[in-house]
């Protein structure tokens, strides 16, 4: 049984990955109408995996005696400056799930909940993967400096999850 606390929060989890999804969304649809078919494919990944999140939290809560609730979501930004900006913001945004994925690890300790913590440890372990890969495209948008995109744009989703320096 979950304590409330330990609820609460997995609930407000919930939201945040439910945003992310739209985010994401938001930013495919940019991308798509402004011709960057890899980076909107890129994107609509992305936003796929969030909405995953957010049925592993639903679940987890629901199976722990909780009651996952289905939040009202704000809208996301519909536009962006161009490609860099994107994935800027997606860098910035996933720092932000971060942090929150750590709230829910330093109540879990307090609330002496260490089935909830085993279980937040797939998030730490998926948000340092997120980061790194986001951090990745980044470097290599400074390389190209707003030039060659369409190779870019081309090669972008095999970047899904590449993390900088491991042998995937």
């Amino acid at each position: 049984m979950l304590k409330k606390t330990v609820e609460e929060i997995l609930v407000r989890q919930i939201e945040r990955e439910a945003y992310s999804s739209n985010l994401y969304l938001s930013m495919a649809s940019w991308a798509e109408t402004n011709g960057l078919g890899g980076v909107s494919e890129w994107m609509y990944s992305q936003a796929e995996e969030e909405k995953m999140h957010l049925l592993k939290f639903m679940k987890y809560v629901n199976e722990r005696g909780g009651k996952a609730v289905i939040p009202a979501v704000a809208q996301p930004p519909a536009e962006f400056k161009n490609v860099q900006d994107i994935f800027e913001q997606t860098l910035e945004h996933e720092r932000f799930v971060t942090e929150s994925i750590n709230e829910i690890v330093g109540v879990c300790l307090e609330e002496k909940d260490f089935t909830t913590h085993n279980w937040i440890q797939w998030f730490v372990t998926e948000q340092i993967e997120e980061e790194a890969s986001v951090s990745g495209i980044i470097d290599k948008l400074k390389l190209l400096d707003g030039h060659n995109l369409y190779m870019f744009d081309r090669d972008v989703v095999g970047m899904r999850g590449a993390i900088p320096g491991s042998q995937q």
